[in-house]
């Protein structure tokens, strides 16, 4: 397939598995997708902006206080009865869609993790599992009956366990634990991510949050996208939210597309990403 001479972007508003037979075979490289975790409530999330107001509700850098205001609220309801009959067509497409040398990641939790692993495993064959990624947090309430859950679970699967792409040199690196235990020079360079990724969630004042429910950070997908694809390479998410893999995939010079069957979610993908190309399509 030629390299497009500039990264190009589809949005497709609808159903996936309406959307997804329509695309043509081993198109992709990577493949990314973070579906409803079936927590059984409805997901809700409120957009906020924090302005300067001496009366303001709360306090931030140097003590300044700040006045909140809400501007807007998106939802979506997270009940399946069946999230394996719902998951598992979608990833037969995957399977599908996936270029010999590509590489697949499913975004969830503990709650249907395991079971899309074993669905996995007979769809892709046990070898192509890579690794399991955990991306840890530290952010909102703890439960005082339980261990409280931080963490969500990616599971990485390559179409052709012995040929995909890992661009180690593109990684990103993270501080020491331990500085003074290495060289200075080790110390100033950093260390490689293992396959646990302590990244914070997305601020819900910060400029990167769309308002979106159960968006996810851009360094995590940045990540993904620099690693595990090349520039000019395709990249597709059908579960594609808020557009933060679409976004990861245009600043490093990747082609994407997008898929949504909510039309909140495609003007927020239009409006997130416009900068970077003229007219996305369809």
């Amino acid at each position: 397939m030629p390299v497009p001479s500039t990264p190009t972007l589809e949005i497709h508003c609808g159903d996936n598995l309406a959307v997804l037979p329509g695309l043509a075979d081993r198109a992709f490289e990577l493949i990314y997708i973070d579906p409803p975790f079936n927590t059984g409530r409805t997901q809700q999330r409120t957009q906020i902006r924090a302005v300067r107001d001496d009366a303001g509700d709360r306090r931030g850098f140097k003590g300044r206080q700040y006045r909140t205001e809400t501007l807007g609220q998106k939802s979506y309801g997270d009940t399946f009865d069946d999230f394996c009959a719902f998951l598992e067509p979608r990833l037969q497409h995957a399977y599908r869609l996936l270029a010999d040398d590509g590489s697949f990641f499913l975004h969830l939790d503990c709650r249907e993790v395991h079971y899309a692993k074993v669905m996995l495993d007979g769809i892709f064959g046990r070898a192509s599992f890579i690794n399991e990624i955990i991306w840890a947090y530290d952010y909102g309430g703890r439960s005082k009956s339980r261990w409280p859950a931080k963490h969500d679970n990616i599971l990485w699967y390559a179409k052709d366990p012995k040929r995909y792409t890992f661009n180690y040199d593109a990684m990103d690196r993270i501080p020491y634990m331990a500085p003074g235990l290495v060289t200075p020079e080790k110390a100033e360079r950093g260390k490689t991510p293992t396959d646990v990724w302590w990244h914070t969630i997305v601020s819900p004042s910060g400029k990167e949050k769309t308002g979106y429910p159960t968006q996810k950070p851009l360094g995590v997908l940045e990540r993904i996208v620099k690693v595990h694809s090349r520039p000019g390479d395709r990249v597709l998410d059908f579960f594609a939210g808020s557009g933060t893999t679409g976004e990861a995939a245009l600043k490093h010079g990747r082609s994407a597309v997008l898929i949504d069957e909510s039309e909140d979610a495609a003007e927020v993908m239009r409006n997130r990403l416009a900068r970077f190309v003229s007219a996305p399509t369809p």
